[in-house]
C-alpha cells in the first residue's frame, strides 16, 4: 500500500557518467583559467573594474572557499596588465612652508633618477661654488668694491675729523666700529688723563662730545647708507657668482624633468634657496676641528643640507603595468601612510624624509584588494579609507588629530590625488550591514559581485571541474587524476552542494580532497590518482572528524539513548536532526513523545517551557496548533492539551524540520493509532498540512541508517522525507545497496495525510459529501476523540453552572 511513496533507486544518488568525458586523465586537459559557474559575479567584477566613474568600487560577497580571493586577484591582474604604469611620487622640502612637504609626481622610473641627480648636483655645487668664490675674477671684483668703499670712507673720515677738531676730538676706526676720542695737547687722552679730569672739565668735555654727535649725525647716517650699499653690492656679487654655477645645473634638471608645473616650481624654489644660502656652500664644513663647538657647528651644517634630500615615496621603476596590491593587515597607518619619528639625543624628531607610504599610495593607479573583516576590525581604518575615496586624495595624518588630541607639532604632507579601484571582499551579512547602516558605503561601493556556493551540474561545468583539477595538478605538482577519479570528485562536489543537479562552489573543500587523494596515491605507489584514492581521502577525512558521532553511536549501542527501530507505539516517533562539530556534521535520531489529555492549554512545547527551544522551533509548534484548529475546531473549540518533547535532548533545539514529525505523534496520541517505530521522519509542515523541504537530508538518512544497522536491519526500516528533498539525495553507496536489497527504504511525501498513512498503515481519510470522514480513518478517529473531549468539557461547564 505504501510502496507508491518509495523513492526510486535511481533517484537516491546522481552518479557521474564518465562516458561523457573525452579524456583518459587530467593530463590530457588544458588547465582552467578563470572560475567555474560564477557568471553573475564575474560579469559584475568585469564591469566594476572597467567603469572609470567615481564611486564604482566593488564589494565581493560570498562564502569563504568559493574562489573569491584567487579569482579577484586573477581578474585584477588581467585588467592591470592592460593599464600603463602609474607615476612615481617623491616628497621634497617645501622652502615656503617647511611643515608642509611637497609631493611631486614623475614619470614611472624617474623617481630614482630624480633622487640621484639632486644628490649629485648638491655635491657638485659644494665644490664648484667654493671654487667660484676663490677665483681671480671674483676676488678682483670684490677687491674693487672694497677699495671703492675704503676710498669713500676715508673722505668721510676727513670730514668727521675736521668737525671733531673744533671740539678737540678725533675719530678712529676700531674693532667695535668708529669711535670718537678726546684730545689733550693734540694727542688722544690716556686712561689716566681721563680719570684725572676735574668735574668742571669733565662736564665741559661731555658738552663738546654731545655737540660733536649732533653735528656729525648726518655724516654718520651717510656712512651707514654707504655701508649698507656696499654690503648689498657684495651680496649681489655673491648671488651673481652663485647663479652662474647654480643656474647651469638647475636648468639641466628643469629640462630633464619637465613633466609638470609642480616640478618646475620646485626647481625654481630650489634655485633661489641655494643662492640665498650660498654661504653654506662656500667652504667645506665637514673637516674635523679641535674646537669643542665645531661638532655642533658641523652637525648644524649637515642638518641644513637635509632640505635638499628627496624622499622617494613611490617607486614604480620595476613595474611593467598597473599595481595590484593585496593588503592583509589594513590598519589605519598601513592604508594611508604615516610620518615616522627618530630619536636624536632623547628628542623625537622628524622631517619629510620620514614620510612613509600606505597601501593606498602603493596601489594608486591600479587596484587595492582588502578583506572587509580585517578592515572593519582595525580602528579608524574604515573611516580613513572612506575619507580618501570621498575627497579623492590621501591625507597623511596621525591618529592624534583624528581623535582631537593636542599633539606635538608634526608635518602635514601635501595630499596625493588617488585614482584607483578598491575591491572589498566579505560575506553577505557584512555587505547588508554596511549597506543599511553606513550611508557612504552605498555611494562608494556601487558594484556588488555575489559569489554563489553552488552551480549547475551540466556537461560544461563538469568539464571545467576536470580542467580545474588539471590546473591544480600542474600548479601544485600533483599526480594526474584518471577519468573515473574525476567522476568521483564531481559526485563529491554534488554531495557538498546537497543537490543532484548542482556542483559545490566551495572549491577549498574540493582542493583538500585533491591534495589528500594525491598523498594516498603516493602511499599506494600509484603514478595516477584513482577512485579508490578519492574514497580513501574522503573516508580518512571523515574519520579525523567524527569522534563525536562515534560516541553518539556508542550510546545508542549501549542503550544510553533510548530509541526503538522496530515495533509500533502510540504517541512516539523517531525524528531526525543534524548536529556536528567543526566542518563535520552528522544525523542524530531523537525520540519525540507526545501526551494528550483533556484541557484547554493547547499544545505545550516542553522545550520552550524549559527555555531550550529556539524561535523557529517555537514557530513550528504554533503552526501545528494552526493545523489542528483549522482541521478539527471549525464547530467546537479544542478541549485538548498536548505536551510535546524531544527525549534526552539537553543542548537545545531549533528549526522547524521536526514540525511534521511532532504533528504525526500528536495525531497518533489522539487517535490511539500506533506509529511504526522503524520509520524515522523529517520535514516541516504548514497550516494546510503540506510538507515543506528541510536541510541536511543526506546526513539525517545516514544517521538513522547507522542506528538501524547497529541494532539490526529488519527490512522494514526506512526514512520519510519531503518530496522536494528527493533532488538533494546524494546518499552513500552502502545505503543505496541496502535499499537495492530491500533492507532499507526511503519514502517521500507531499502532505500529512500521505505521511500518516505510511507511519500507521491507516488511511488519513477524506471528508465525504455528508461532511464526515470514513470510519476507522485517522481523521475520523481524531475527530471522534476531540468530540468526546468537547462533550466532557461541556458537561463539566454545566455541572459547575448548576453548583454555582
Amino acid at each position: 500500500m505504501i510502496d507508491r511513496f518509495k523513492v526510486p533507486l535511481s533517484k537516491l544518488n546522481n552518479q557521474c557518467d564518465t562516458k561523457c568525458f573525452n579524456f583518459d586523465s587530467t593530463a590530457d586537459l588544458t588547465p582552467l583559467q578563470g572560475i567555474i559557474g560564477q557568471e553573475r559575479a564575474s560579469n559584475a567584477l568585469d564591469f566594476g573594474l572597467s567603469i572609470k566613474k567615481k564611486g564604482y568600487n566593488i564589494f565581493v560577497s560570498g562564502q569563504s572557499g568559493t574562489g573569491r580571493n584567487s579569482y579577484v586577484k586573477l581578474i585584477a591582474d588581467e585588467k592591470a596588465s592592460k593599464k600603463e604604469v602609474p607615476d612615481d611620487w617623491v616628497y621634497v622640502y617645501n622652502f615656503k612652508n617647511p611643515h608642509s612637504p611637497l609631493a611631486l609626481n614623475l614619470k614611472a622610473g624617474q623617481g630614482k633618477t630624480f633622487v640621484k641627480d639632486i644628490e649629485d648636483i648638491i655635491k657638485k655645487l659644494k665644490k664648484e661654488v667654493e671654487n667660484a668664490f676663490i677665483s681671480k675674477d671674483y676676488e678682483n671684483t670684490r677687491n674693487i668694491l672694497i677699495q671703492q668703499y675704503e676710498s669713500i670712507t676715508e673722505q668721510y673720515m676727513k670730514k668727521l675729523n675736521e668737525i671733531a677738531a673744533k671740539y678737540d676730538f678725533r675719530f678712529t676706526q676700531t674693532d667695535k666700529g668708529l669711535i670718537s676720542l678726546p684730545l689733550k695737547e693734540g694727542q688722544p687722552m690716556s686712561e689716566e688723563d681721563y680719570r684725572g679730569l676735574a668735574p668742571e672739565a669733565f662736564e665741559e668735555l661731555k658738552k663738546k662730545g654731545n655737540k660733536l654727535s649732533l653735528e656729525s649725525l648726518d655724516i654718520f647716517n651717510e656712512l651707514r647708507e654707504l655701508e649698507e650699499d656696499y654690503r648689498g653690492k657684495l651680496k649681489e656679487l655673491d648671488a651673481e657668482t652663485a647663479r652662474k654655477v647654480v643656474d647651469f645645473h638647475i636648468e639641466k634638471l628643469k629640462k630633464k624633468f619637465n613633466y609638470n608645473d609642480k616640478t618646475t616650481d620646485y626647481f625654481h624654489m630650489l634655485q633661489n634657496d641655494i643662492v640665498e644660502h650660498i654661504d653654506k656652500f662656500k667652504k667645506d664644513n665637514d673637516e674635523p676641528s679641535n674646537n669643542p663647538l665645531a661638532m655642533f657647528q658641523m652637525k648644524s651644517n649637515v642638518g641644513f643640507f637635509d632640505r635638499y634630500k628627496v624622499n622617494l615615496f613611490i617607486d614604480n621603476s620595476e613595474r611593467k603595468c598597473a599595481p595590484v596590491i593585496m593588503e592583509s593587515n589594513p590598519t589605519y597607518y598601513n592604508l594611508v601612510g604615516s610620518v615616522e619619528y627618530k630619536n636624536e639625543m632623547g628628542v623625537m624628531k622628524t622631517d619629510f624624509t620620514q614620510i612613509k607610504p600606505g597601501a593606498l599610495h602603493e596601489a594608486n593607479g591600479g587596484y587595492l584588494i582588502l578583506h572587509a573583516k580585517d578592515l572593519l576590525s582595525n580602528n579608524f581604518a574604515w573611516n580613513g579609507l572612506k575619507r580618501a575615496l570621498v575627497t579623492g586624495e590621501i591625507n597623511i595624518e596621525g591618529l592624534g588629530k583624528q581623535l582631537g588630541y593636542v599633539v606635538t607639532t608634526s608635518l602635514k604632507p601635501q595630499p596625493i590625488p588617488i585614482k584607483l579601484k578598491i575591491i572589498l571582499i566579505g560575506d553577505p551579512y557584512t555587505y547588508y550591514l554596511l549597506y543599511n547602516y553606513d550611508e557612504q558605503f552605498k555611494k562608494l561601493f556601487k558594484i556588488m559581485a555575489d559569489f554563489d556556493t553552488e552551480m549547475s551540474r551540466d556537461e560544461e561545468n563538469m568539464l571545467k571541474m576536470a580542467r580545474f583539477i588539471a590546473t591544480h595538478c600542474e600548479k601544485e605538482n600533483l599526480r594526474h587524476f584518471n577519468r573515473e577519479a574525476v567522476g568521483k570528485i564531481i559526485e563529491y562536489s554534488s554531495r557538498l552542494a546537497s543537490n543532484q543537479k548542482k556542483l559545490s562552489s566551495r572549491f577549498n573543500q574540493i582542493v583538500e580532497i585533491l591534495y589528500e587523494a594525491d598523498s594516498w596515491a603516493e602511499v599506494s605507489g600509484s603514478d595516477i590518482v584513482k577512485v579508490e584514492h578519492i574514497e580513501k581521502a574522503i573516508a580518512e577525512k571523515i574519520f579525523r572528524n567524527n569522534k563525536y558521532e562515534e560516541k553518539v553511536i556508542e550510546m545508542f549501542e549501549e542503550g544510553d539513548y533510548l530509541l526503538d527501530v522496530d515495533g509500533e507505539k502510540i504517541g512516539e516517533i523517531n525524528g531526525l536532526a543534524v548536529t556536528g562539530t567543526g566542518e563535520y556534521s552528522f544525523g542524530k535520531p531523537s525520540k519525540i513523545t507526545v501526551s494528550t489529555y483533556r484541557g484547554k492549554a493547547g499544545i505545550i512545547n516542553i522545550e520552550r517551557e524549559a527555555k531550550t527551544s529556539g524561535k523557529i522551533h517555537d514557530k513550528g509548534v504554533m503552526i501545528i496548533s494552526g493545523y489542528l484548529g483549522g482541521k478539527y475546531a471549525q464547530e467546537k473549540p479544542l478541549a485538548l492539551s498536548a505536551s510535546v518533547v524531544f527525549e534526552q535532548l539537553y543542548s537545545g533545539v531549533d528549526g522547524d524540520s521536526a514540525s511534521s514529525t511532532e504533528l504525526y505523534a500528536i495525531l497518533s496520541s489522539i487517535s490511539k493509532v500506533p506509529i511504526r517505530q522503524y520509520i524515522a521522519v523529517t520535514g516541516s509542515v504548514n497550516q494546510r498540512g503540506c510538507i515543506q523541504p528541510i536541510g541536511g537530508v543526506n546526513e539525517k538518512i545516514e544517521g538513522f541508517f547507522k542506528v538501524c544497522k547497529l541494532k539490526g536491519l529488519t527490512g522494514k526500516q526506512g526514512v520519510m522525507i519531503p518530496h522536494q528533498n528527493v533532488k538533494n539525495l546524494m546518499l552513500k553507496d552502502e545505503i543505496i545497496e541496502a535499499v537495492k536489497d530491500g533492507k532499507f527504504h526511503i519514502y517521500s511525501v507531499k502532505t500529512i495525510d500521505e505521511g500518516i498513512e505510511i507511519l500507521t498503515g491507516v488511511a488519513a481519510g477524506e471528508i465525504d459529501e455528508s461532511g464526515n470522514y470514513p470510519e476507522n480513518t485517522i481523521h475520523y478517529l481524531v475527530t471522534k476523540k476531540l468530540k468526546e473531549l468537547a462533550k466532557a468539557d461541556q458537561k463539566d461547564k454545566e455541572k459547575d453552572k448548576k453548583e454555582s
